[in-house]
């Protein structure tokens, strides 16, 4: 392995800066607008709808180097949606809201993590019509303020500030390491934001004057919004302030000028010194002239105790700061403060002031807090509780302060609120939950009987379900729905503060991380005959994730197996379709039928096969009628659908097509084959045939073999079809290579909004109040969208045919489509220069046969769907776009005219019906394989459905067949990969299959199928999470019994005195008098351990735990692997469980720790597992890690590595290697090589021999490395050593005992380095599978090559796969050409973000052997001139690039 790639296939969940602002929208667009129009892209019946809940800021996210932005959509009750109103939204009603959730508007994975975020608000006092923006730190010292831009529908950076590099060493003051990195606060009021850097830095950016900026180009944004912007920076040294240790600061309310306080301490105290020397900190708050760069210390209070480590601005009218400790609470404003004591730890500073007392004891080290009110604070506490904090206010002065316990929740790393009635817990260890809170004053506001309806909300829904909802069970205690009512405890506060407060879990996102181990096992439904890819689906992935209460197991897979439930051999199929037949001609009414439905059952199946068809009924079991229907059979169907509400059924096949009701034909249509005026006569007798069909009731588009196409409109009233050319294409020498029709459904059809004819828009809500059943509205409206020869793209209304849309070289692939006449004009103004004829002619040969196969565009239901736009190119390539509104400045409008007619246009697009005002931004899909070209006719792979297993979204068939699901306006793409290809697929829904689906595999076997209901998909793999109601630390497979043994550790409270004797070493039992030790009374929190063995539940329910293996009092379990021990006596192999554990005793208490050895039997009818110790042992030091070595056992006991022989009774240590590791982290077996790592030394390479019985080192790392984990990788004949750290880099390293640096071979070289950003916690050794060019040449050096899967606390998976050095070369070469090539978000650059960060440790540099496919997926991202360019500069070809890109993806496509 002298080249690797690193690939991100799992990106980080777990949420560690949360904070909501007006991104995409201004808070005065939820005023109640006068006029339909909306200003933005809302939809209108929001503002009427948001009177109780008041306009709703974003979200935004960020979960390591992943930056998200959601909306939040609130249903009220009684509002219009009418879709999905029959369904109780989760949580249930409350405060007049029935829900809310989380739509995501963009999403960006940055070339550095996210150290800490705030949204800078708006100055007051302009009508709200600006937006804030977005400030995000990263480390060292580089800030980003991004903005949101209508026009792209994304963020956009509007500022960058960096204090870091040679000019700014000075600011470090000669320290290499900090704490922590930047951190950035914001006033309240949006004058400045301050960041401090480097400890004692303080950066402050001034913010630019309201309407600073109105001359500026990008003014005209909707109605004149401009965004908060940042206008210059300057900086303070905290030093010259004489302030030493800065714990954390804020801007307060309040103040004309921004005022900041910092938390600093003056001098620091220890341990042993805590008695005398306690109260170190105090606080200095800074008036900040951001014109003057001056700040005058305005006032300050001292004696707060040293843990005090979190400040709190108390919002107006009360202002003031909350100093938050880990044992006091204090608060302090110019006039006045107070002290609440929250257990007995807390000591007064000075007798004088006196301390009220909670009336609960309760730590708050690492709490996170939010405001509900101006005078209720929330904290999330370590253990997860919620308490709410009083200020008892009394108009002029701030009393006293009031604590008190709310419900439990996840365990926090951040909270914000959204908006005056929405909170955000955001999470590292469990799923981030939205929270509804309301307020009410006395207990009287709440009837009994709401509450008891409430409650059950939760209860009643069917347990499939309820599982599937409530993420995980951390949400449980919170989200059961109960009512949770806090009352403040105080005495005098009877009618005065007594506010009750109401919860609502109302949405989660699902997280995975941290991930601290994982193992590698077998699912369920396993199909043991599976070779190649197919068989990567037989295998999952068991991680431990989370902490506490949040602690999972999380089964993640990353592919879909559905769940067969028939198959059947049916060869040489082409097509599937189930079409429903209704008798009965119903009434739109538009709430009925939305009922009806999803609940309708198909009734006939149709199968097309190469020269005939078959037609099978569904509605109960599959039964054959072919011979007894009026369907066409003689050869084989192309397409079959429903028209007229389904009342009929159409049916097309090569040379007509068939109107058939029910069983019996009703009109049939045979010549539709005659010439078409632009085909040649000469051009062969063959009279064109139909290739592609696209059916929108009540139209039918059929696509002819020589380019031309075809309109069959149906008439509802006579339910007959009619056929016709339409009159844009009856001359046309243009040929169309791929059609589709969309039909935008729904009572407001949504691209009607983003048309420019005034009298459409406003009509549109009259309308539909007066004639609410009326049938046209409900129909919504049709479009055909076609794509021609050239690569340019039309949209036309059907029946008309006018273009509403057209865009230029639709397959190049660009970032965003807007229509041409805005296009030409931007072009004009912007002078581009076209790349096309920048090329040479050799290179444009290779993009001439370069087509679009096939056109695809939807809208999936729901209130704020915004239809997507799918095209696949003949290469494979497939392009997804993202439809969205953009009112683009006025002045593009005016001269639109002269300029189309200029450009000889045609005339009728100058009419102001066109689209004007529609937009697609480029939705990148990296994760998806690339399907191999095929030679030979296409057909067509996109199926949309509404509702498989519950999931709205669409299936792509093919050779790499995938899954497209959409949740919160993202596609989720899971691919699936148990069957190979599938050449059609349509769904089911009869008695014995709800919401299911058929499809046929290349070998020719239908699957009548389910999808998994228990997974998750709404996360970027598949998931499945087990609560453990503890804290996971390892797991490991027992493969031969398909067991998961896992160490758990869960909190137990003990009386203090029994804690204490436990600390005490036995032996020398004098150190603390027997009598002293009684005197203590209270609890104390300590973990026990115990080694749990579950057993995955065949019928995919929770697990079973199939047996625990307890530890005694504070015996920690540190590793539980499944070892392979020869028994010398019996010479046979068994199989064991081994367990290393460790005794925690405290400092005085020399270390030890036990080995233990368990078989695990199982009954002969698999009932019952029998557990039973075979052995123990207690050696010297913490046993942390152990392997099996060639049937000895391989023990790393505190500084020791010992290898035993097992004789069936007695282990009998057979050698040692004794060097300085000083605790062990983790132990590798290749053969007969032991790699080693090291919580401080790094790794150590050793080897054992069977004849001299030794252990000796063969190399070591010279440096100091802190190691996470370790493992070998394996490329052909070649052993690399690959080690990951504290600094979140990875290190690969070889032995050369032949080279003269390696010191005779002592010494292990680097051979690439590479800082991954996430803590890897684990490696996983699998075998790369063949890929596509290996096929044709196989090269034998290929075959044992081996990938490394690793996991990281982040949350996220990756892997780090070998590469061939040609390979290398050329995506080296391109990933150089990349980083200038392509516009980075918030301007990170990814080169500085993969260096080795060494953390001030002097480090050598090793050599650069690894490519980042984090910043080569941008490559498929640009437009395919650029593509070209870039690859002709690099001097190779894109089909080159591409598919190593794709060899990489399907070698390592695991799972």
């Amino acid at each position: 392995m002298s080249y690797a790639a690193y690939k991100m296939m799992h990106l980080p969940t777990g949420i560690e800066n949360c904070a909501s602002g007006f991104i995409t929208h201004s808070s005065a667009d939820f005023a109640p607008q006068i006029s339909p129009i909306q200003p933005d892209d809302l939809d209108s019946d929001w503002s009427s709808a948001t009177k109780g809940v008041g306009p709703v800021p974003n979200l935004i996210v960020s979960a390591g180097n992943v930056l998200e932005v959601y909306i939040v959509r609130v249903q009220e009750e009684g509002s219009s949606s009418r879709e999905g109103a029959g369904e109780t939204k989760r949580g249930g009603v409350m405060a007049g809201v029935t829900g809310a959730s989380l739509e995501l508007v963009c999403h960006y994975r940055l070339h550095g993590n996210v150290e800490s975020m705030a949204a800078l608000s708006i100055g007051g006092g302009d009508g709200g019509k600006r937006r804030d923006s977005i400030i995000l730190t990263f480390q060292d010292a580089k800030i980003s303020v991004l903005e949101f831009d209508d026009s792209i529908h994304g963020l956009r950076t509007s500022s960058m500030h960096c204090f870091e590099g040679p000019e700014w060493l000075h600011l470090k003051r000669g320290r290499e390491s900090f704490a922590r990195g930047p951190l950035v606060k914001v006033d309240p009021q949006g004058r400045c934001a301050g960041v401090i850097v480097y400890g004692l830095q303080m950066i402050v950016l001034k913010a630019a004057e309201a309407g600073g900026l109105v001359g500026d180009d990008n003014a005209f944004t909707v109605g004149g919004t401009v965004s908060a912007r940042i206008e210059s920076s300057y900086l303070i040294s905290l030093r010259d302030l004489d302030m030493k240790h800065v714990k954390d600061f804020i801007f307060i309310h309040g103040y004309i000028e921004p005022v900041m306080v910092i938390l600093h301490e003056r001098e620091l105290t220890w341990a042993g010194r805590v008695s005398w020397k306690q109260h170190t900190c105090m606080i200095s708050a800074l008036s900040i002239s951001t014109t003057l760069k001056q700040q005058p210390l305005i006032w300050s209070a001292t004696n707060l105790p040293h843990d005090a480590y979190k400040l709190l601005a108390v919002p107006s009218p009360i202002g003031g700061i909350l100093v938050i400790g880990a044992n006091t609470i204090h608060y302090h404003s110019q006039s006045a403060s107070c002290i609440l004591a929250l257990n007995n730890f807390a000591v007064s500073a000075d007798s004088s002031q006196e301390m009220s007392r909670s009336s609960f004891s309760v730590e708050l080290d690492a709490a996170n807090a939010t405001w509900l009110s101006s005078d209720v604070a929330m904290l999330s506490t370590k253990t997860g509780e919620l308490l709410l904090l009083t200020l008892i206010y009394d108009g002029r002065v701030v009393q006293r302060l009031d604590l008190s316990k709310s419900k439990a929740s996840v365990l926090t790393s951040e909270i914000t609120t959204i908006g005056n009635s929405l909170l955000f817990l955001g999470s590292r260890l469990g799923d981030s939950l939205l929270v509804q809170f309301s307020c009410g004053v006395g207990a009287s506001m709440l009837p009994h009987g709401v509450k008891e309806e409430v409650g059950d909300i939760e209860g009643e829904l069917p347990s499939a379900k309820r599982l599937r909802r409530s993420s995980s069970d951390a949400l449980q205690d919170m989200a059961s729905g109960e009512e949770l009512s806090l009352y403040g405890s105080g005495p005098n506060n009877a009618e005065s503060s007594q506010k009750t407060f109401s919860f609502a879990v109302r949405d989660s996102l699902i997280n995975v991380g941290p991930l601290k181990d994982f193992s590698y096992g077998l699912r369920i439904n396993a199909d043991p005959n599976a070779t190649g890819i197919a068989k990567q689906s037989n295998y999952e992935l068991v991680c431990c994730s989370g902490h506490g209460k949040n602690g999972a197991l999380c089964v993640l897979q990353q592919s879909i197996r559905p769940e067969v439930i028939t198959q059947e051999p049916i060869p040489g199929c082409k097509g599937l379709w189930t079409v429903y037949h209704n008798k009965n001609s119903r009434s739109h009414n538009d709430s009925s039928k939305m009922a009806d439905d999803d609940d309708e059952y198909h009734a006939y199946l149709i199968i097309s096969l190469e020269t005939r068809t078959m037609v099978l009924q569904t509605v109960n079991n599959l039964e054959e009628v072919t011979e007894t229907v009026d369907y066409y059979v003689q050869g084989s169907t192309i397409a079959a659908g429903n028209l007229f509400g389904r009342r009929r059924v159409v049916q097309v096949y090569a040379r007509g097509a068939r109107i058939l009701d029910g069983a019996f034909v009703s009109q049939d249509l045979k010549d539709l084959c005659f010439r078409s005026p632009n085909s040649e006569a000469g051009s062969g007798s063959e009279s064109p045939t139909i290739s592609s069909v696209s059916i929108a009731d009540p139209y039918v588009l059929l696509r002819m073999t020589d380019g031309s196409i075809q309109l069959l409109a149906g008439d509802p009233s006579t339910l007959m079809v009619s056929t016709s050319i339409p009159a844009v294409f009856e001359n046309s020498k243009k040929s169309i290579v791929a059609c589709t029709l969309y039909h935008d459904k729904g009572p407001e059809p949504w691209l009607r909004k983003t048309s420019t004819d005034a009298w459409l828009t406003t009509g549109i809500g009259e309308e539909i109040d007066g004639a609410d059943g009326s049938s046209l509205h409900d129909q919504g409206d049709i479009y055909c969208v076609v794509c021609y020869e050239s690569g340019n793209l039309d949209i036309f209304d059907v029946p008309n045919f006018t273009c509403v849309f057209s865009v230029d070289n639709f397959l190049s692939g660009k970032n965003y489509l807007c229509d041409t006449v805005i296009q030409e004009q931007i072009d004009d103004s912007q002078k581009l220069t076209n790349s096309e004829e920048l090329g040479g002619h050799g290179r444009k040969e290779n993009i001439h046969n370069m087509k679009v196969a096939e056109l695809a565009m939807h809208r999936w239901s729901g209130q704020h769907s915004r239809p997507f736009l799918f095209g696949i190119l003949t290469d494979g390539t497939i392009l997804c776009y993202h439809a969205y509104l953009f009112e683009g400045p006025e002045n593009a409008f005016k001269s639109e005219e002269s300029v189309s007619v200029q450009n000889s246009l045609d005339l009728r697009n100058t009419s102001a019906s066109r689209h004007k005002n529609l937009r697609f931004v480029r939705v990148p899909l990296d994760t998806y394989t690339k399907e191999e070209t095929s030679s030979g006719t296409p057909f067509p792979r996109i199926t949309m459905f509404k509702n498989v297993g519950g999931f709205p979204g669409l299936f792509l068939s093919g050779s790499r067949p995938a899954w497209f699901m959409l949740f919160r306006e993202r596609l989720r793409i899971h691919p699936q990969l148990c069957d190979g290809p599938i050449v059609a697929f349509t769904v089911l829904h009869n008695m014995y299959c709800t919401h299911g689906l058929i499809y046929v595999t290349s070998q020719g076997t239908l699957k009548i199928c389910q999808i998994p209901s228990l997974l998750s998909y709404d996360n970027y793999w598949p998931v499945q999470k087990i609560p453990l109601k503890g804290t996971p630390h390892q797991v490991t497979y027992f493969a031969e019994k398909n067991l998961y043994p896992l160490i758990v550790s869960y909190p137990v409270a003990k009386p203090l005195n029994q804690v204490l004797s436990s600390l005490v070493d036995q032996e020398a039992g004098h150190q603390i008098e027997q009598h002293d030790i009684s005197n203590y009374d209270g609890t104390y929190t300590v973990e026990e351990f115990e080694v749990r063995i579950l057993e995955p539940e065949r019928s995919g329910g929770p697990w079973q735990t199939k047996g625990t293996i307890p530890m005694q009092t504070s015996e920690n379990a540190l590793t539980v692997r499944v070892v392979t021990l020869l028994n010398t006596t019996t010479r046979e192999n068994e199989t064991l469980l081994a367990i290393g554990t460790a005794y925690v005793q405290g400092e005085d208490v020399a270390g030890r720790g036990r080995v233990l050895l368990f078989s695990v039997e199982r009954n002969a009818d698999n009932s019952q597992t029998l557990i039973a110790e075979v052995y123990s042992k207690e050696l010297k030091g913490a046993i942390s890690a152990l392997a099996s070595l060639q049937g000895h056992l391989l023990i790393a006991s505190g500084p020791k590595v010992i290898l035993h022989k097992w004789t069936g009774s007695e282990l009998t240590g057979v050698a040692f290697f004794d060097a300085p590791p000083l605790y062990v982290v983790s132990l590798n077996i290749v053969k007969n090589f032991i790699l080693l790592g090291d919580i401080h030394k790094s790794i150590y390479f050793l080897s054992w021999k069977e004849q001299g019985a030794q252990l000796s080192l063969l190399a070591k790392d010279f440096g100091s490395l802190d190691c996470f984990a370790t493992e070998f990788l394996i490329d052909g004949s070649t052993l690399s050593l690959i080690v990951s750290d504290d600094q979140k880099n990875v290190q690969i390293f070889y032995y050369a005992p032949k080279m003269s640096e390696s010191w005779k071979g002592q010494k292990l070289l680097s051979r690439a380095e590479f800082h991954v950003g996430a803590h890897v916690t684990k490696f996983l050794r699998l075998q790369m599978l063949p890929a596509s060019s290996d096929r044709v040449n196989p090269v034998s050096d290929k075959t044992n090559r081996f990938a490394l899967l690793f996991g990281t606390l982040d949350g996220s998976i990756g892997c780090i796969a070998p590469l061939d050095e040609l390979s290398f070369r050329r995506l080296q070469s391109l990933q150089k050409k990349l980083v200038d090539a392509v516009p980075h978000v918030a301007g990170l650059n990814p080169r500085s973000f993969r260096q080795f960060h060494s953390n001030g440790k002097a480090h050598r540099p090793g050599p650069d052997s690894i490519v980042d496919c984090e910043l080569l997926c941008q490559y498929e991202m640009l437009q395919l001139e650029q593509q070209l360019e870039i690859a002709n500069q690099i001097g190779t070809t894109r089909s080159q690039i591409v598919s190593n890109l794709n060899d990489l993806t399907l070698g390592t496509s695991f799972l």
